[in-house]
């Protein structure tokens, strides 16, 4: 089978690193309540390990409440638990059925190590990019060894791939630079 270079397809794989990191973007806490919080939290039910999200509904009333409504009422004290095992840091507060978090205020530490994992996970989509890229700028020189596609075929396609990871990382640090604003705004 001889491989051809599909541009839309390095493109997609492109913004599949871009979505991946807007998706962990959503779990650090910004000390502002987010349902994407409790995204990584798994509970015990039923004799297997559910996403919250299947055993409870989760719903941000105020601006810093987490309120997690649990649709069985055996189920509660497991949810408590799978929260606090979580390391997220929250503490919940159980109310019958509904569990409250309050979100604690981030002092100026913490802000800075959250921006350090911003970072980290930005660069991470980065890498990511340029994986993309390498592979292909491999299919390309491939087809060119190949005899598959003339030289000049070979360069314009060169650009086109420089210059999608060039936008893609570009939108990649416009990303970052809005979630830096939003942890370290008081």
């Amino acid at each position: 089978m001889t491989e051809t270079f599909d541009l839309a397809d390095l493109k997609r794989r492109m913004q599949g690193a871009v979505a991946t990191l807007k998706h962990e973007f959503g779990g650090l806490r910004t000390g502002r309540a987010s349902t994407s919080l409790l995204d990584p939290v798994h509970v015990e039910a039923y004799g297997q390990v559910s996403p919250l999200n299947q055993v409870a509904t989760v719903s941000v009333p105020e601006p810093r409440l987490i309120s997690v409504q649990v649709w069985d009422k055996a189920l509660v004290i497991a949810v408590d638990k799978a929260i606090r095992e979580a390391n997220l840091g929250l503490q919940p507060t159980v109310e019958g059925q509904i569990l409250r978090i309050r979100m604690p205020e981030l002092n100026e530490q913490r802000r800075k190590e959250l921006v350090k994992v911003a970072h980290k996970y930005a660069e991470e989509a980065r890498v990511a990019v340029r994986h993309v890229r390498r592979d292909g700028l491999d299919i390309l020189k491939k087809l060119l060894k190949d005899h598959a596609i003339p030289e000049d075929d070979e360069k314009r396609h060169e650009q086109e791939v420089q210059k999608a990871t060039d936008e893609t990382v570009k939108e990649i640090d416009a990303a970052l630079g809005a979630k830096e604003k939003e942890i370290m705004q008081v």
